[in-house]
């Protein structure tokens, strides 16, 4: 059985957890690293030019000797080398940080969606959309993981699919920052045919 300080010490951890990985991933939205470019017959949005002149996060330099994450048993210390490289765009080591992480909680949905983000920078947008859809089903409430799909099938060219994924995300709460998001690459897509 656990005690009260583990709890503890786990909410702080989820709490900045998601603090980090919504820092993160969110300058990589505004980049759009994979084209850096909008749709033909759009323009960006002020807003985004604004987002990308906030401050960024800065990630301290990863050590040469980095543990493998077969080796590190500790789930923050996972999290925290897989966010490290993630953000240094190591994405082949943070997908295995990442993947460690879904060996320990095979149903935790913000990992799936880095996980997901991650092999779509990798190239691997086919096993990036299938996480992205087992965190779906697992949080379908969960607005991040919709953002994401969202932005996953435009990068690939399925603006129809990104449309109603977008529309979700903006549906589960249009007034949080992760739904203007939503709605500002929702506004960017092309008029429905």
């Amino acid at each position: 059985m656990r005690d009260a300080k583990f709890w503890i010490s786990m909410a702080v951890f989820q709490l900045a957890f998601g603090m980090i990985i919504f820092a993160f991933t969110r300058q990589h939205y505004i980049e759009l690293p994979t084209t850096d470019r909008a749709l033909p017959g759009t323009t960006r949005n002020s807003t985004m030019d604004w987002l990308e002149s906030a401050s960024a996060i800065t990630p301290p330099l990863l050590e040469s000797a980095t543990p493998s994450p077969s080796t590190i048993e500790d789930p923050i210390e996972i999290s925290r080398q897989a966010d490290e490289y993630f953000s240094s765009k190591d994405y082949s080591t943070a997908a295995m940080y990442y993947e460690r992480l879904l060996m320990i909680d095979p149903s935790n949905v913000d990992v799936l969606n880095n996980l997901g983000l991650t092999l779509h920078y990798l190239g691997r947008s086919t096993e990036a959309l299938q996480k992205l859809a087992e965190g779906v089903a697992i949080d379908p409430t969960n607005q991040r993981i919709w953002l994401t799909l969202g932005f996953v099938r435009l990068q690939n060219g399925s603006i129809e699919d990104a449309r109603a994924a977008l529309t979700t995300a903006i549906g589960i709460s249009a007034d949080s920052q992760i739904g203007q998001s939503a709605a500002e690459m929702l506004d960017n897509l092309p008029p429905p045919e």
